[in-house]
């Protein structure tokens, strides 16, 4: 089965591309895409392996949909991961994933999280796509704002057309760890219009600041690096500021990702978090969420496991 699909978003009438016994071809918009079914309760995917919106470099993009769409007229929020190599198979460095599938399947049964679209996105040089500053000599950096610009627009936009999506900022997310966690927060404060929530799991505030990859940093407070520099407009504007979900892990042995990356993840998650409250208004429970993870490392193992609460408190289950 294939076939070219010009449904708009716009409708009711049945999905163009539902899910089928095997996987099957179709384009989208114009994107070539693979409709599959990998059997999990939470949904089913179409995969691009090469999505490319006006003259960007191709990448590849997995858009998760609930079981439902297409079923009625529900739209769904819409959930941007950064990494998105690892989000739903094992991937990267360790060979690791988030499980986002499983953990939505928990949560949907538990009737805590409402169903979401999730949209996980590759990076090309996730060096230079998540970075706001130089952090190391002859190393990439400082591309977020075009990838934000990127996200919000080419990405997003093209999601808005094709799915059933509410498409306001408050009902989507970005979500990333790492240095998909700093950059998860700077898409929101960058490009608020897109999106107001996101989560940051053991994310690299220190980037620029600590001496985690080099000694050639400028050591200082968040409160006057030039993240907080790039946000604290959006962070101080109530009709703008993003809710957050901040998170690390408390484990600082067993390597090199433990013992310097989560560390300083976790000194500077908790400054991050003082600073919200103290300077920018933020409120724990009601647009920030904090969490420390006692058996958290730094690795998908440890962010899938806090994935089902992450959308609990950004999307949780409608009474």
């Amino acid at each position: 089965m294939s076939g070219s699909s010009g449904y708009t978003g716009e409708s009711c009438e049945p999905t163009p591309f539902p899910p089928g016994v095997s996987p099957y071809p179709i384009k989208v918009g114009g994107q070539q895409a693979w409709v599959h079914d990998e059997g999990f309760s939470s949904g089913y995917f179409l995969t691009f392996d090469a999505f490319s919106a006006a003259g960007e470099a191709p990448r590849k993009i997995h858009v998760f949909l609930p079981r439902s769409h297409g079923a009625s007229c529900e739209r769904y929020p819409v959930v941007y991961m950064n990494d998105g190599v690892t989000s739903f198979w094992p991937g990267g460095p360790g060979n690791k994933s988030w499980q986002v599938a499983q953990g939505l399947a928990g949560a949907y049964q538990q009737g805590t999280v409402r169903p979401v679209i999730v949209v996980a996105i590759h990076a090309l040089d996730r060096n230079l796509e998540y970075s706001h500053t130089e952090w190391s000599p002859g190393e990439p950096c400082c591309g977020v704002e075009g990838y934000a610009d990127y996200v919000g627009d080419r990405v997003k936009g093209f999601v808005d057309e094709h799915f059933r999506t509410l498409k306001g900022p408050e009902d989507t997310a970005i979500v990333g760890s790492s240095r998909g966690g700093l950059g998860a927060f700077l898409l929101s404060t960058l490009r608020p219009d897109r999106f107001r929530k996101a989560a940051c799991l053991s994310p690299s505030f220190w980037l620029g600041l600590d001496p985690v990859f080099s000694d050639q940093v400028t050591p200082g407070p968040l409160a006057t690096s030039k993240l907080l520099g790039m946000a604290a407009g959006v962070l101080d504007d109530p009709t703008r500021k993003p809710t957050l979900w901040i998170d690390w892990g408390l484990v600082f042995t067993g390597g090199f990702h433990n013992e310097v990356i989560e560390k300083a993840a976790a000194a500077r998650g908790k400054e991050m978090v003082d600073l919200l409250k103290s300077s920018h208004g933020y409120q724990e429970g009601k647009d920030l969420f904090r969490v420390e993870d006692p058996a958290g490392e730094h690795d998908e193992i440890s962010w899938a496991r806090r994935f089902p609460a992450v959308m609990k408190a950004l999307f949780p289950a409608v009474p």
